[in-house]
């Protein structure tokens, strides 16, 4: 209640000052973080010494400063890998609060890179991002940071809602009182758009409305509109994706790929949801990278970005494939009572990025096949995880 009473506050200061726009956007007084309890001061764990990493940069960033959040989960990772990579001119800042999912062996491999610092810090801690983005002189934020699991969602619901809700607008407060930002590109997901008959032949455009179904969802479609606001109240160079179903390596064994090639590789059973003609569209990881790379680069400020492939998969399809490749028997299969606002579909509508100069280059043939193999070779990355954690089961 304190929270709330002080940002009343400050919001009354600011409409009696009439301060509106991109040129007064870093007068505002500040919006106080989230209570002192649960404040994570910044922690460098990762300091700047050479490597030998390989070099197969293409060209350079116009972002010098990049700030990426969340990223040591699964996809923010792989941004990060491919942002080192690729670009030899940026430097590349790390926040993550390093809970349940968030894991530094993700990107251990560009750690002492010269380019890279690590923070573990708040997303909803407005003084550590306010003193990130002003020591590093950030000049574009790409927000991964949020709680994603659906099921996790359900029994907690407010976690999702500090992060993906309140985390979101205290770091847009954070850029819209920044003297560098030039972008702040934010993370969504199909989910927020509800779901789709499974016999309709519609598919989400980026306008679609918002009609979210689940906890995860609606925290999602918070962050959105806090997003889409700070856009049109003060100008601040907003552009938001939503995207697909990922999949590819490190991803933390809660997701259904994950689940099934490591229970199938331990010969447990593949827990089915009765509503197993359920279906989702699928993207690989690394060409969601590519599009958010085109989005910073082509994409106009204000606008949002769908990223899709068009491929829609069942979880017994997906159940099928793994057993295939892993070669073990469908017998594995177990049918299980459905979750709670378990959406029967979802399809997006990617031709706005295709006119951006994108599309999918991994079929689902390789990339799937890559990924499950992967989990078969790497299960000392996954099982300290499954020692600390029950979520898989």
């Amino acid at each position: 209640m304190l929270v709330l009473k002080k940002y009343l506050i400050n919001m009354a200061t600011w409409r009696s000052s009439k301060r509106i726009g991109l040129q007064n956007r870093h007068s505002w007084v500040q919006v106080p973080s989230w209570p002192q309890v649960m404040k994570i001061p910044p922690q460098p764990i990762a300091e700047i010494y050479p490597n030998n990493l390989s070099t197969g940069y293409q060209k350079n960033m116009i972002y010098k400063n990049i700030l990426v959040t969340g990223g040591c989960g699964f996809i923010g990772s792989h941004f990060i890998r491919y942002l080192v990579d690729r670009y030899p001119n940026a430097n590349i800042v790390n926040v993550d609060l390093l809970t349940y999912c968030g894991n530094p062996e993700n990107v251990k491999d560009v750690s002492t890179h010269p380019r890279y610092k690590f923070y573990r810090a708040d997303i909803g801690d407005f003084k550590a991002m306010r003193d990130i983005l002003n020591q590093h002189q950030i000049e574009c934020i790409v927000n991964f940071a949020a709680e994603s699991d659906n099921n996790k969602a359900v029994l907690s619901p407010a976690d999702f809602i500090r992060t993906n809700a309140f985390g979101t607008g205290i770091l847009l407060e954070a850029a819209r009182q920044s003297e560098t930002i030039k972008r702040f590109h934010h993370i969504s997901t199909c989910e927020v758009f509800g779901q789709l008959p499974l016999k309709s032949k519609s598919k989400f455009k980026e306008n679609s409305p918002y009609q979210p179904r689940t906890p995860y969802n609606a925290s999602k479609a918070s962050g959105d509109l806090v997003a889409k606001s700070y856009y049109h109240t003060f100008g601040l160079p907003v552009t938001i994706s939503y995207c697909a179903n990922n999949y590819g390596s490190h991803q933390f064994p809660e997701k259904v790929i994950p689940v099934f090639a490591i229970r199938a590789l331990k010969n447990e059973p593949l827990p089915v949801f009765k509503s197993s003609g359920n279906k989702r569209e699928w993207i690989h990881v690394s060409d969601h990278c590519r599009a958010i790379d085109l989005i910073l680069e082509k994409g106009k400020v204000g606008e949002a970005y769908n990223i899709g492939t068009g491929l829609e998969k069942t979880v017994t399809n997906i159940a099928d494939d793994i057993l295939k490749i892993l070669k073990k028997p469908q017998t594995l299969k177990r049918v299980v009572p459905d979750r709670p606002g378990h959406d029967s579909r979802y399809l997006l509508d990617s031709s706005k990025m295709k006119k951006l100069g994108w599309k999918p280059k991994v079929s689902w043939k390789d990339g799937f096949a890559e990924t499950v193999n992967w989990y078969k070779d790497n299960s000392s990355w996954w099982e300290p995880l499954l020692a600390k954690s029950h979520s898989w089961k």
